[in-house]
This record gives C-alpha cells, sequence and structure tokens, in this order.
C-alpha cells in the first residue's frame, strides 16, 4: 500500500536581488520571469503529476496570501497555510506540520519546494523525486535533492557527498549518498575548490522526509524551536491557535532548514540529481537561462537597440534606446530605472540596504 505524501511549497520569503521588479509587496516568486507563468505558478504545475491539488499545501504570510489565492486558483483555501510574519524555511515547515498534524500520519511523506526555482528536464526531476521519496519512507531519512554543479556560482549553497556504498544497497545505483557537509554561499574561489573535487553538489532546497523523521529531527537538533511547537500542536483547531501562533513567532528565532536541521542531523542524506535548475536569484542568472539575439541580448518590451551586444534590456512601459553599449543589466520599471554592468548584479542588494536605511519604503 502506498503511503499518504503531500508538498509543501515555500512562498513567504523576499528577494532583494531581483529589484526593482521583485518588491516587498510583490516578490520574485510571485512574478514572470521566464517559463510559462510565474514563478509559484511553474512550481504548483510541475509537481502536479506526483500531487493531487488536495495534497499541495502553500506557506505563507498574511501579505501574500491573496497573492497565493489569485495565482494557484485550483488551490484549497485551507490548503493555504499562514504565518503572521517571515522566520525563514525551518519556522515555516515547523508551522505546517503542526497545522496538519490532526490529518497526518506518522509515515505520510512530505516533500519541501522551493517555491522560485526554475527546473527543466522535467522527467528526470520527477524520478528524482519519487526515488527520495521512496528511500525517505524506508528509513528514517530526510533527503535533500543535489544537482551536479556546472560552474562555480557563488550564489548556490552546496553539499559535499559521501561515495562510501554500505547500507545504501540498490538505492546507491539509483544515486542516494551519504552526506558529508552542507556549505552555505562560497566565494568564487572556494567554488573552484569545490567542483575540482567532484565532490559537491548544488542544494536545491528540494527535502524530502516523513512526519516522524522531521519531528524526530527538530528535537535532536533544534529542541527549543521543537518545543515551541510542540505546545502549539495541543491548540491546533482551538480558538485561541491564531493568537498563540502569533505569540511563538514573536518568540522564535529566524532559522533556516538547512542550518537548523540539515547541518546537524545524522540521518542526512542527499540524491544526486542532472536536471537543469536554477533558483532565478539575480538579473546575471536570469539574462544565462534567457535566449538571446544574435547579438547575445535578451530584450523585453519596447527596445531600440543599435550596435548593442551582449546586453539584458528589459522595460514595462516607456521605450529604450540603446546605441554602442555592451554587457549591460537594464531594467526599467515604473518607479524605478536599473543601470547595472553585467556580472555586478549581485551588488543590487545593497542599492536594496540603502532604501532600508533611509526607511525609503516607497522604493522597496
Amino acid at each position: 500500500m502506498q503511503k499518504k505524501s503531500i508538498a509543501i511549497v515555500l512562498a513567504g520569503g523576499q528577494s532583494p536581488l531581483l529589484w526593482p521588479k521583485s518588491r516587498q509587496n510583490v516578490p520574485k516568486q510571485f512574478l514572470h520571469f521566464i517559463g510559462k507563468g510565474t514563478l509559484l505558478q511553474d512550481t504548483v504545475e510541475r509537481i502536479l503529476p506526483i500531487f493531487s491539488v488536495e495534497d499541495i499545501y502553500v506557506s505563507t504570510t498574511n501579505d501574500f496570501v491573496e497573492l497565493v489565492r489569485e495565482q494557484v486558483t485550483q488551490l484549497l483555501m485551507q490548503n493555504i497555510i499562514v504565518e503572521p510574519f517571515a522566520r525563514h524555511t525551518l519556522p515555516s515547515v515547523s508551522l505546517c506540520l503542526t497545522q496538519l498534524s490532526p490529518k497526518l500520519s506518522p509515515d505520510t511523506i512530505c516533500v519541501l519546494f522551493p517555491s522560485d526555482h526554475y527546473i527543466t528536464n522535467i522527467g528526470e526531476f520527477l524520478s528524482s523525486i519519487e526515488i527520495a521519496m521512496e528511500f525517505a519512507s524506508t528509513r528514517e531519512a530526510i533527503v535533500a535533492i543535489g544537482v551536479t554543479p556546472t560552474r562555480p556560482e557563488t550564489n548556490y549553497g552546496y553539499i559535499q557527498v559521501d561515495t562510501l556504498r554500505e547500507g545504501l544497497d540498490s538505492f546507491y545505483d539509483r544515486g542516494i549518498r551519504y552526506s558529508k557537509t552542507f556549505a552555505e554561499k562560497p566565494d568564487y574561489e572556494l567554488a573552484k575548490k569545490f567542483l575540482a573535487t567532484g565532490e559537491f553538489l548544488w542544494n536545491t532546497g528540494i527535502f524530502v522526509f516523513t512526519v516522524s523523521t522531521f519531528w524526530n529531527s527538530l528535537y535532536n537538533c533544534s529542541p527549543e524551536l521543537y518545543n515551541y511547537f510542540n505546545i502549539l500542536k495541543r491548540l491546533v483547531g482551538r480558538p485561541q491557535f491564531d493568537l498563540a501562533v502569533l505569540d511563538t513567532f514573536r518568540l522564535i528565532q529566524s532559522e533556516s532548514f538547512d542550518t537548523g536541521i540539515m547541518e546537524r542531523a545524522g540521518n542526512a542524506f542527499v540524491l544526486e540529481s542532472t536536471f537543469s535548475w536554477s533558483d532565478v536569484g539575480t538579473w546575471d542568472e536570469i539574462y544565462r537561462l534567457s535566449l538571446k539575439d544574435t547579438e547575445n541580448n535578451y530584450l523585453v518590451g519596447d527596445v531600440i537597440a543599435i550596435d548593442v551586444q551582449n546586453c539584458f534590456i528589459q522595460t514595462e512601459e516607456k521605450l529604450i534606446a540603446a546605441i554602442e553599449v555592451q554587457d549591460l543589466i537594464i531594467v526599467d520599471t515604473k518607479q524605478v530605472l536599473l543601470i547595472c554592468k553585467r556580472g555586478s548584479s549581485e551588488r543590487v542588494v545593497e542599492i536594496v540596504n540603502f532604501f532600508r536605511r533611509k526607511n525609503a519604503h516607497t522604493f522597496l
């Protein structure tokens, strides 16, 4: 008998690196950059072959509930899990599984998906998820989905894998590996060393585990957080639950699933995959993913380009005319014009931080 499985799509984060299109009120997961729909819509569409709509849950904050409802119209209202405000991914997952605890058995398989990634080779992607689900259901394991890196990327996390076969049986031949370490975003030289060893995969942020494995891991790795949500479990379905959630989120610290569990757990595994994946994190990355013209430009909107090469130019309303420029990122929105040298789009966050310091929320 096949065990029940659910998908949790995380859609509550902010994305300052894709400013000025990604803003506080409409962050990148609710925008279209590449693919058919918005990043959130494409995420849900991508997993429908494995999960029924009734088993897909979207975790977001109060600010974005209406955006989720507008963009994922097939989603049941009770399948939107609402945080009072963002506390990163580990509290998000904890709240989801707390709120769903009355209807989920301990052996229910959970798959955690970021809502803002771009994936091709969908058949291989779905196959990887199914292998990870099968492995997670056979033992108390948390499985991270890793993909083979193609360049020394400084904006991604990495997972170091162990080639030990013992104990993995046939799952080894299907790509399951023991994990050695989880590394946060490295600098360029360290990223080159990671690739040279052949031991590192990109961390996609997709994780697979059973309900019981999650709570046991949270108890062992983040006991304080476990205690908060264990108390909340007793209040699910009661009138005081929402107020208790608000109080809890005021008390707890922000923590990612990676640092709160994966970096500390002794039962962390990784599935080595080769599907094409991007977290669509910067304007440089969007340019890299986009289909360019013969001059290696990606032009969106009303653009006239004369002797222009290697540029990303996007405009929403105004005409942009460019002559004899190269290697630029130009993004024009109703309120802001961004001009940036290609290769430096990571520094967009400096502009966002400047406006934050000045409390200039109009531009955020």
